[in-house]
């Protein structure tokens, strides 16, 4: 009896532990499945964000040609989080570097293509360089047909070449991209285009801001030749990882990336700058050939007898550390420094004032002048405060009142809105109404406004 109730015993056991175990295969089996659908899921979640990430990053790409399009799209300035600079056909004409449709015009040259080709190669640059007629052309146009713009422009390269050549290593940047302030500005810190870009790299106001410059009624750093080429240098990183192909880059900093991924998109998806020629605005075509122009001749001017004119701020400089107003003027008549050449080497500053009650500023002197600043003292500050520096004075300034350089008289438009005024002539709108007496935002057809405007 024992016996059997024993064994009675073993196979209820059996039975639970294969009825258990079947249970056990069943949730395992069910949790497996759930397991798998969640991966699934996962894994869609994980495709639709990148999708949406793509089209974040197209949407910030194009954010460019929708803005510009609505302020005036034959001047449009480039963008990728914000305005940025302007054409190449302003470039032409507000600096003249030539004044002839370079597109169609034919040039000779007593240079073969054989040699250009070789010189090219010779570069060695970390961009590889085509040769093309396109890129014949213009090569022909910066070594022969303005010869007294690049000795100016060489001369210039002594002082500003080892400021753009640091901080393109700094980002790890090729050092040839340095050829596009040519391009941009003819080496000119103060240059200003017609739609009010500005500086060496000709930074649009909003764009500017945008990267951390101060834009006041005091100074603007889009003249700044450090502040502005670390500016430069953050976006043409930020374009080649947008589009991995430096020409492309480049071709957006003229037209902005949404043109780039337009002319991409009507190419078929090719991603290479010739590939896509054809499909990419007029001036644009010209704007990269530009660059590879700008950069022969930079390489190869004393093959041209070009002789780089001297320039009295290609000279070693101090940089300090400025925390009171300081006047151009007390410099000159205590430390002994040209006012002028102080202006040169300082172009931020509207007002020959460094507005340091307000900020840390910058100022840079040539070394010569060193020991001369730093026994100056308390002396240098106290010299000539109450004329040069009133605070009355300062206070216009501050307040917008005084104008910081060329006075022109703007006729509005249809479709003008004082915003957009004030974005093309880097002011603010505030100051628009405090130059023309306005109370509010309102303005008509034909009404002449004055503005003031640094010329370039």
């Amino acid at each position: 009896m024992k016996t059997l109730c024993k064994a009675f015993i073993v196979s209820a056991l059996s039975l639970l532990f294969l009825t258990n175990a079947s249970a056990q295969l069943k949730l395992n089996k069910k949790a497996q499945a759930e397991f798998d659908r969640i991966n699934a899921e996962n894994l869609q979640l994980r495709q639709r964000s990148d999708s949406l990430k793509a089209l974040i990053d197209i949407y910030l790409a194009t954010i460019d040609s929708l803005s510009t399009e609505a302020q005036d799209p034959y001047e449009a300035e480039f963008e990728l989080s914000d305005s940025l600079l302007h054409k190449w056909y302003l470039m032409h004409h507000s600096y003249n570097v030539a004044e002839f449709d370079i597109e169609g015009e034919r040039f000779s040259s007593d240079v073969s293509d054989e040699v250009f080709v070789q010189r090219l190669s010779d570069m060695n640059s970390f961009i590889p360089i085509p040769f093309n007629e396109t890129v014949k052309k213009y090569c022909i146009l910066y070594s022969e047909k303005m010869p007294a713009k690049m000795s100016v422009i060489m001369g210039n390269c002594m002082y500003y070449w080892p400021i753009f050549d640091e901080i393109l290593s700094h980002y790890d940047l090729p050092l040839e991209l340095k050829a596009l302030v040519i391009v941009e500005s003819m080496m000119s810190p103060t240059a200003t285009s017609r739609v009010g870009a500005k500086g060496l790299w000709q930074f649009m106001y909003g764009t500017a801001r945008g990267y951390g410059m101060r834009i006041d009624s005091f100074m603007d750093e889009r003249m700044d030749p450090v502040t502005s080429t670390l500016g430069a240098a953050r976006y043409l990183k930020n374009a080649y990882s947008l589009f991995g192909d430096w020409y492309l880059a480049i071709a957006s900093y003229n037209c902005g990336a949404g043109n780039v991924n337009k002319a991409i998109r009507r190419s078929g998806g090719k991603r290479a700058f010739w590939d896509i020629y054809d499909y990419l605005p007029r001036e644009t075509r010209g704007y990269v050939p530009a660059f590879i122009g700008a950069l022969y001749a930079t390489h190869y001017y004393k093959e041209y007898n070009i002789v780089p004119t001297p320039s009295a701020i290609a000279v070693p400089v101090d940089t300090f550390h400025i925390n009171r107003n300081l006047h151009f003027q007390q410099l000159e008549e205590v430390v002994g420094v040209p006012s002028n050449l102080v202006a040169d080497l300082n172009p931020a500053y509207l007002h020959k004032i460094i507005p340091g009650d307000s900020n840390t500023c910058v100022l840079r002197l040539p070394m010569t002048y060193t020991n001369a600043f730093i026994d100056a003292g308390d002396s240098l500050y106290m010299h000539k405060r109450d004329s040069l520096l009133d605070p009355v004075h300062i206070k216009k300034i501050a307040d917008g009142l005084v104008g910081n350089g060329n006075r022109i008289v703007y006729k509005v438009k249809s479709g003008d809105v004082l915003g957009k005024i004030a974005n093309r002539y880097g002011v603010s709108v505030s100051q628009l109404k405090q130059w023309n007496g306005l109370k509010n935002n309102n303005i008509r057809i034909g009404q002449k406004l004055i503005i003031y405007t640094r010329k370039g």
